[in-house]
């Protein structure tokens, strides 16, 4: 621990991971990894899983029910930390993730699988949403920022390592022992949780919950999902506009709901809280470009899919790598340039990426890929741990600030769903032209991400 000059404490990642706190990094970004990993190893499992069990037909789904489950308990993660505590909360998610892992792993129908996914999504959910909402209890403000960076950077560790880790089971192919790890690692965590998190929470009232928010924000959930399935074209646009317009109804539900998902203070007008979830939003939808950044390096580069699927990982390590080296700012102005500088950083890094596509691309090109897109990563790796700190430091109301900090997760799922919809349908617009679909998806991501730069900028003269 070390001081500003003006008696701040400020933390040090030897604090973090060192005797004292080692135990809840590890439930902390664990949790949020073991979500993220699990995307990305059942995307690369299910071809292999569909040619042994059948049921291509619902192949979509598998996507779709697991996203939906995790929006419904993201935003249950107040209620049941209020009534459960950190460590009755983590137990719950861990125990559903295992048993709905476990139903994968075992398997013999299509069906039964997608029964396995929505559990798993709803232990997932929670352990992605409580990464974040128990920080502030378990860790010390002035450990905030880098336990913020720790479990966020979890998302891109689990879009390197999922891939990695299923290729591999997919190669040999024993798809289920994949899920028989992955379930493995969450017993693992789950048995450190009651020694590693603060038992004096549970027993709160955890109020009522928030069905119409849910009903609404679930069905924009299902909705962009099925833009991902549904044949391009008017019916796509008409599910996304549709997912817009529940959206809406939701935001115009909240601000005058007593019982909501995000906090009062969201739309308080002199409140910065609005300005801070756009800019998550912004670079959420920026991270989503990676589905279809590996299918640009087989066809324009003639990749083989694994050395594709790690070219797609290049913005992962960028995020990754960019959040540790952020987290080590600790003066208040400098910190205010990093929030705005972040999403400008990734349009810079998604435009130079899209003015280097093109046919034929040989390997140095292709460096030149990696490295542009190792950038727009490090946009989003630097911006999203200070912005988290925003979040959780927003109010000193205990309750706002707990609503304020688990409605990260929710905030971000949707935004990704958002994302991976408007992906689609960008690279549908370039079609037949590969080339023309990348400088669609990379120049309009680019756009959205200048857009960041002026919410965080909002939220800069708010604050």
């Amino acid at each position: 621990m070390t001081l500003l000059d003006d008696g701040t404490r400020v933390g040090t990642w030897r604090e973090l991971l060192g005797p004292g706190h080692i135990g809840t990094s590890v439930v902390l970004a664990g949790g949020v990894a073991l979500y993220a990993i699990n995307v990305y190893v059942t995307t690369s499992l299910l071809p292999t899983a569909v040619r042994d069990i059948g049921g291509e037909r619902f192949y979509a789904w598998n996507a779709t029910v697991f996203l939906i489950a995790s929006v419904i308990s993201s935003m249950l993660v107040s209620r049941i930390l209020a009534s459960r505590g950190a460590v009755g909360a983590y137990l719950t998610g861990f125990g559903a993730f295992t048993l709905g892992t476990v139903i994968c792993a075992a398997s013999p129908v299509m069906e039964l699988l997608l029964a396995g996914r929505a559990i798993q999504g709803l232990g997932g959910g929670l352990l992605a949403g409580l990464g974040f909402a128990v920080m502030r209890s378990a860790l010390p403000p002035h450990l905030w920022t880098r336990g913020a960076a720790l479990v966020s950077a979890m998302w891109g560790i689990g879009a390197f390592i999922g891939p990695a880790l299923g290729g591999l089971f997919a190669q040999i192919g024993a798809w289920r022992l994949a899920f028989g790890t992955l379930a493995a690692l969450a017993v693992a965590i789950a048995f450190i949780v009651p020694r590693a998190l603060p038992r004096g929470e549970h027993g709160a009232a955890a109020g009522p919950v928030p069905g119409m928010s849910l009903a609404l924000l679930t069905g924009a959930a299902a909705l962009i999902s099925l833009a991902g399935v549904l044949p391009r074209g008017a019916l796509t646009a008409l599910a996304v506009a549709g997912a817009l317009a529940l959206v809406a109804l939701f935001l115009l539900h909240e601000r005058r709901a007593e019982v909501r998902v995000l906090p009062a203070l969201t739309f308080s007008g002199g409140s910065p809280l609005k300005w801070i979830y756009l800019t998550i939003v912004v670079l959420a939808i920026g991270s989503t470009s990676e589905t279809f950044v590996p299918l640009f390096g087989q066809r324009l580069g003639g990749l083989a899919p694994v050395a594709a699927g790690f070219l797609g990982a290049a913005l992962s390590l960028g995020w990754s790598a960019a959040q540790f080296l952020s987290a080590n700012a600790v003066r208040p102005a400098t910190i205010r340039r990093i929030r705005v500088a972040g999403p400008a950083v990734l349009a810079t890094g998604l435009a130079l990426t899209g003015l280097l596509q093109a046919e034929n691309a040989g390997g140095p090109t292709m460096i030149l890929w990696i490295v542009t897109y190792m950038i727009a990563g490090a946009g989003i790796g630097m911006a999203f741990p200070h912005l988290a700190t925003a979040v959780m430091g927003s109010t000193d109301d205990q309750e706002e600030a707990g609503r304020a900090t688990t409605a990260i997760n929710t905030v971000q799922l949707i935004a990704s769903a958002f994302g991976s919809a408007l992906a689609g349908v960008l690279v549908n617009l370039g079609e037949p032209s590969t080339l023309r679909s990348a400088h669609y998806l990379l120049f309009g991501f680019a756009l959205i991400a200048v857009l960041g730069s002026l919410t965080a900028r909002a939220s800069r003269s708010r604050a």
